[in-house]
């Protein structure tokens, strides 16, 4: 009895602590997904509110697949989220995408390879790059300037030596090309599902809000956390 009133108890803070955070919270019943229909709970002033209890479900099956996966990509390229996909990718030895998908990222592996041996030699040369090695002050700034434009795209998968296992993707709706390349490739991704997005395209979906930056961490930190 007292390990089933534990459990009960600690279901109960979980929910208290989504609704806190307004991982409950979807669009505008008029810009929803009719895909979602399974996983809205009512619609409340022209507001659809997510069943939070569905999402402790499918996180908890989100958070297996992420334990076992060795190989990861976060993605979320929206300015408000951003942030929160470099700290959760750095938290746990992670590679990210925060600015923007470039096209063929993934199904243009050989490309993608070159990039970052690009940005890799372009580290070192720049680690010493001065005048006694042989490098003007033109030399310097053109090395640099050509780092910063490869570091702004392909920053976050410095670490990414073959392609990842599983992708985590923040905005569905924002990451189509991510999500049609690991379609193609078959890699598993798990999506945080708010009201407008297409659950058929995921492996793992979580229902939750993935507008607001309050919601996304919490619902990443749940996802990582040991």
């Amino acid at each position: 009895m007292f390990i089933k009133f534990e459990k009960v108890k600690k279901l109960l803070n979980m929910l208290q602590s989504m609704l806190e955070a307004g991982v409950h919270f979807g669009h505008q019943s008029r810009r929803w997904n009719p895909k979602m229909a399974p996983y809205i709970y009512e619609e409340k002033n022209g507001i659809h509110i997510l069943d939070v209890v569905q999402t402790i479900g499918e996180l908890e099956k989100a958070r297996t697949a992420f334990k076992s996966a060795k190989n990861v990509i976060f993605v979320g390229t929206r300015p408000a989220i951003a942030p929160l996909i470099e700290q959760v990718a750095t938290k746990t030895g992670s590679n990210y995408v925060n600015t923007r998908w470039v096209g063929g990222l993934l199904t243009n592996w050989t490309t993608m390879t070159m990039c970052l041996e690009k940005l890799g030699r372009l580290d070192a040369q720049l680690e010493t790059a001065t005048p006694k090695k042989g490098f003007t002050k033109k030399d310097i700034l053109s090395l640099t300037r050509e780092r910063e434009r490869l570091e702004k795209f392909f920053g976050g998968l410095r670490n990414l030596k073959t392609l990842p296992d599983l992708v985590v993707i923040v905005g569905q709706p924002n990451e189509r090309n991510a999500v049609l390349e690991c379609q193609k490739l078959n890699i598993p991704t798990i999506t945080l599902l708010d009201s407008n997005c297409d659950p058929t395209f995921v492996s793992y979906g979580i229902p939750a809000n993935d507008d607001s930056a309050r919601s996304v961490a919490f619902i990443l930190d749940q996802l990582t956390k040991d």
